[in-house]
């Protein structure tokens, strides 16, 4: 890791969501189990922000109806390189390459469902829409891949793989 790098672990987009986790891809590729990205630029940081605007809504609901008060949502992957989109199988155009995007991880086929519908609640009371809101699955699990651009968001929502 580069010093560059280390004086971005101490940046906090929101209360509880920092760029070093914003900018980490856990994966597992052979001997590589997280990859980081270099620096992203100003754009990329601005869109970062907006996706964990959302997911602090997402965490102050969850926690007021659901969880246990300060359970943390928990993100998998957001802002990815082009190299690092690449080794993970992204598509060409994801979101994940500007910082629009983040996959949540959860525990389970419920919380999977309660995330959407507060995202869904979130986006009808602010009257502001997402891009994506996709239930996305492998052969360890679920996570919830959920993006938001700055304009021309297309309130995309694939569900059917939740069965």
């Amino acid at each position: 890791m580069t010093k560059e790098n280390n004086k971005l672990d101490g940046v906090r987009l929101t209360p509880h969501f920092t760029l070093k986790e914003m900018t980490v891809t856990n994966v597992k590729l052979g001997y590589v189990d997280k990859i980081r990205q270099t620096q992203p630029n100003e754009q990329v940081m601005e869109n970062l922000t907006r996706v964990c605007q959302w997911l602090e809504m997402l965490r102050k609901e969850w926690n007021e109806h659901y969880g246990e008060g300060n359970d943390p949502v928990i993100v998998n992957s957001g802002y990815r390189c082009q190299e690092v989109n690449r080794l993970v199988g992204g598509c060409a155009t994801s979101n994940h390459l500007t910082g629009c995007a983040a996959d949540i991880r959860v525990m389970g086929k419920e919380q999977l469902l309660r995330y959407v519908t507060i995202l869904l609640d979130i986006s009808d009371n602010m009257h502001q829409d997402f891009d994506e809101l996709l239930i996305e699955r492998n052969a360890r699990g679920y996570w919830l891949h959920f993006a938001v651009r700055p304009q021309n968001n297309r309130r995309k929502i694939l569900l059917i793989n939740v069965i």
